[in-house]
C-alpha cells in the first residue's frame, strides 16, 4: 500500500514536468485545490464533519437529550388532559404533576445510561468511531496536506452548521417532487457544515466529493460511517444526494469491470474453481457470495487492474493515475475488490449456523433485480434488505421491496415461509370476519391503549382468538431466531464491506429489532446505515432503542399507527408496560424518528401495501416512483376489499341470527377455522 501512497503523493510535486503530467492525465485533488488554504479547508471540513458525527454518538447516551419529549398530560386511562378547560388550582396541580413526572423520568434515564452494560456499549461505540475517524482524516490529510497537519487540524475541529436562512440550493439533476422531499429530508438529517469550498465551481466540488469517496474506499471497506461522512460532505458542498448516488454506481461498475477482466486469466480461473466450495456461504445467500465473478489474483494483475479502474472512472474528470493512487491497495487486488462486494467476505458456514438450524429451517437472501438487469449489473456499493412480516402468497417475500430504487443492491430476506404463510392466512381471515367487525365497533370507542392496558376485548373476539394466537406465537418465535441469524450473517460480512439498510414491516420489523439488539450486544458497529421498522411488534422502551441507535449510523425510523387494533390484540399477552413500538412513539432517545402513519394503515394487514407510500413519506433516499404509484393503488384496493369482506361476513352472521355486538356464534368461529385450514392447505 505504501507504494500506492507514494504514487498518490507524486501529485503534490511542483515542478513543470509533474504539472505537464497532471494536465495529460486529468485532474487530481491538488489541481482542484490550487492553494494551501483550499487544501486545509478540505481537511478541516472533514474533521468538522467527523466531530459532528462523534457528538451524535455521545448524544445517544445523554439522558437529557431525548429527541421529541412526550410532555402531554394524560389521565389514568391514557386520555389527554386539556389544561385550558381546568380551573386555576387544577391547572397548577396538573402542571406540578407534569414537573414531577419529568424529574422522575430523568432520574430513571440517568440510571439507565449509567448501568455497566450501557457504559460499556458507549465506550465501544466511541472507540470504534475514533479508530475510523483517525484513519479517514489521516488518509485525506496525507494526500492534500501532511500527516502532521491533518492530525493538528483534526484536534482543532469546531463544526459550524450553515444557518438555515442561508442554505444553498442543492445542485444535481433536474428534480421532481419526491426528489425535493429527499433533498429537504437530507438537509435536515445531514445539516451542511460551513466551508469556503462551497464557493468553488460545481465541477470542482463534484471532483472533491469523488476524490474523498475513493479515499474512503482505500481503507478497504465502505462502512456506514464512511457513507454518512459523504452525505454530510455532499450537503456541505451544496450538491444533491443524486450526485453521490450516481458516483457510487459508477465506481461499483468500474471496480467490478476491471476486476472481471483479471478473472479471465487461466491461473485465476483454476484457483477460483479450487476454492469455490470453501468460499460459498451455505445458507442460501442467493447471489451474494461469489456473484461478483472475481478471481483470486494476488498481485499478478495489479497494474492491469489499476489501469482498468483509472480508465473506467477517469471519464468524470479525475486522472487515471490519481484514481488508482487514491484507491490505494484496492486498485491492485481483485481479492480486496471481492471482499468489498462480499465475494470473499461471506464466512458463514453450515457449522456456524448449527445452533439456529433447528429453529430456523428456511433462511435466504433473494436478490431483487430490475427488469433487463444482469446479476453483475445489479451490484452496488450499498445494500438494502427488505423483510416481510407475514405472507399472503410466496411472492410477497419479494414484492413489497421492488419499490426500493436502483441506488442500492436490494435483497429480500426469506425466512420460515410456512410459518409466515400460516400467519398471513389467519390474519386475513380474522380481519375480514364478523367477529372482528363487531369487536372493532366496540374497541374503537376507546383509545387503543385503553383497550390494551385494561384488557377490554369483546367476548366474541376472544372466542376466535385461538385462530390467530397460535400462528402468531410460532411466527413471532421464528422471527426472534431469524434476527439472531441475520446478525450473524452481517457480522460475518455476507454483505461484504458495504453499508446495509434494513426495512421491514410487522414481524419483519421484529427481525430487524432483534438483529440490532444482537449487534449491540456483540459491539458490531459500522455495519448498518439505516433501520426502518414499520408496525413493529416490539417494546418501545428507551433502553432497547438506545442500544439500537448505537449500532445504526444513519436513520432509525419507527413508523406506527394508533389505529392498529389488530397489533394491540396480538400484543395483549405481552409486557405492555414497555410500550409497543408499532402503536406509539419511541421517546427519550435522541436520533429516533417517529412517524405516525394511521391515515395509511387502518389495520395491521395493510402494512404490506403501505410500505412504499411510507418510504415515500419519510423521504427515503432510494425509491422507485413507478412502484410507489402501483402500491398506492393496491393499498386503496386492499382497504376496500377488506371492508367489503367484513360487511359480507357481518351480513352473513346476521342472517344466521347473530345480531349482538358482544357475541359471535360458535358456528362462525368454526367457519373461520375451516377457512384458515383450507388456506394453509392451498399454500
Amino acid at each position: 500500500m505504501a507504494s500506492m501512497f507514494k504514487k498518490a503523493g507524486s501529485f503534490l510535486g511542483g515542478n513543470e514536468d509533474e504539472t505537464k503530467k497532471q494536465d495529460e492525465e486529468g485532474e487530481s485533488l491538488t489541481t482542484v485545490l490550487e492553494t494551501d488554504e483550499d487544501r486545509s479547508a478540505l481537511t478541516i471540513l472533514v474533521s468538522n464533519i467527523t466531530e459532528l458525527m462523534r457528538k451524535q454518538v455521545v448524544d445517544t447516551f445523554d439522558p437529557k437529550l431525548t429527541g421529541s419529549q412526550d410532555d402531554q398530560l394524560t389521565d389514568d386511562n391514557g386520555e389527554p388532559i386539556n389544561l385550558e378547560k381546568l380551573g386555576e388550582d387544577e391547572r397548577s396541580k396538573e402542571l406540578q404533576k407534569l414537573l414531577e413526572k419529568q424529574k422522575a423520568e430523568l432520574t430513571k434515564l440517568e440510571k439507565e445510561v449509567s448501568e455497566e452494560k450501557m457504559v460499556a456499549l458507549k465506550t465501544s461505540a466511541l472507540g470504534f468511531f475514533d479508530d475510523w475517524r483517525d484513519s479517514i482524516v489521516l488518509r485525506i490529510g496525507e494526500i492534500v496536506n501532511s500527516r502532521k497537519t491533518a492530525e493538528n487540524q483534526s484536534k482543532q475541529a469546531k463544526p459550524e452548521l450553515v444557518r438555515q436562512d442561508t442554505e444553498p440550493a442543492l445542485e444535481g439533476i433536474e428534480k421532481n417532487e419526491h426528489e425535493d422531499i429527499i433533498a429537504e429530508t437530507l438537509l435536515k438529517l445531514y445539516a451542511p457544515v460551513e466551508t469556503p469550498l462551497r464557493g468553488l465551481a460545481k465541477e470542482k466540488r463534484v471532483l472533491i466529493l469523488h476524490s474523498v469517496f475513493l479515499l474512503t474506499l482505500s481503507l478497504e471497506h465502505y462502512n456506514a460511517h464512511s457513507r454518512t461522512l459523504l452525505l454530510y460532505l455532499t450537503t456541505s458542498l451544496g450538491l444533491s444526494a443524486t450526485v453521490l448516488s450516481e458516483d457510487e454506481k459508477k465506481v461499483a461498475r468500474g471496480l467490478l469491470d476491471a476486476a472481471e477482466k483479471m478473472s479471465a486469466e487461466e491461473e485465476t480461473k483454476k484457483r477460483a474453481e479450487e476454492n469455490r466450495t470453501s468460499r460459498r456461504w451455505k445458507m442460501g445467500v442467493a447471489g451474494v457470495a461469489g456473484a461478483a465473478l472475481i478471481g483470486i489474483t494476488g498481485g499478478l494483475a495489479a497494474p492491469f487492474l489499476a489501469a482498468g479502474v483509472g480508465t473506467v472512472l477517469g471519464g468524470i474528470g479525475l486522472g487515471a493515475t490519481a484514481t488508482a493512487g487514491y484507491l490505494g491497495a484496492l486498485a491492485g487486488s481483485g481479492v480486496l475488490v471481492g471482499g468489498l462486494f462480499g465475494a470473499y467476505g461471506a464466512k458463514m458456514t453450515s457449522k456456524a449456523m448449527e445452533q439456529y438450524t433447528r429453529d430456523v429451517e428456511d433462511f435466504a437472501f433473494v436478490p431483487i433485480q430490475k427488469l433487463g438487469e444482469s446479476e453483475t449489473e445489479a451490484r452496488r456499493l450499498r445494500v438494502a434488505i427488505g423483510i416481510s412480516g407475514w405472507l399472503g402468497d410466496k411472492d410477497e417475500v419479494v414484492k413489497p421491496w421492488k419499490c426500493i430504487g436502483s441506488g442500492q443492491e436490494t435483497f429480500a430476506l426469506r425466512f420460515e415461509l410456512e410459518a409466515l404463510m400460516n400467519l398471513g392466512n389467519a390474519l386475513t381471515t380474522l380481519v375480514t370476519s364478523a367477529a372482528w367487525s363487531y369487536a372493532k365497533s366496540e374497541i374503537i370507542k376507546r383509545t387503543v391503549f385503553a383497550a390494551l392496558s385494561a384488557g377490554l376485548w369483546p367476548l366474541g373476539l376472544l372466542k376466535a382468538s385461538h385462530i390467530i394466537d397460535n400462528p402468531w406465537s410460532i411466527a413471532n418465535q421464528r422471527a426472534q431466531k431469524a434476527g439472531e441469524v441475520l446478525a450473524d450473517a452481517l457480522i460475518n460480512k455476507a454483505q461484504g464491506e458495504r453499508p446495509v439498510t434494513l426495512v421491514g414491516y410487522s414481524l419483519g420489523a421484529k427481525v430487524i429489532y432483534v438483529c440490532l439488539q444482537q449487534l449491540a450486544e456483540r459491539k458490531a458497529f459500522g455495519l448498518i446505515e439505516n433501520a426502518i421498522m414499520l408496525g413493529a411488534p416490539t417494546p418501545s422502551n428507551s433502553a432497547d432503542w438506545r442500544r439500537i441507535r448505537s449500532v445504526v449510523t444513519g436513520r432509525v425510523v419507527n413508523a406506527y399507527s394508533t389505529n392498529d387494533y389488530i397489533l394491540a390484540f396480538l400484543y395483549r399477552s405481552s409486557s405492555i408496560q414497555f410500550g409497543v413500538a408499532g402503536l406509539n412513539s419511541v421517546v427519550n432517545v435522541k436520533g429516533v424518528e417517529n412517524i405516525e402513519v394511521g391515515d395509511l394503515v387502518k389495520g395491521h394487514t395493510l402494512y404490506r401495501h403501505a410500505t412504499a407510500p411510507i418510504l415515500k413519506r419519510i423521504g427515503f433516499e432510494d425509491i422507485d416512483l413507478q412502484e410507489i404509484g402501483h402500491e398506492e393503488q393496491k393499498l386503496a384496493e386492499q382497504e376496500k376489499k377488506e371492508e367489503e369482506q367484513r360487511e359480507a361476513a357481518e351480513n352473513g352472521a346476521k342472517e344466521s341470527g347473530v345480531t349482538s355486538q358482544s357475541a359471535v356464534a360458535d358456528e362462525e368461529v368454526h367457519k373461520m377455522e375451516q377457512e384458515v385450514e383450507q388456506k394453509n392447505k392451498s399454500s
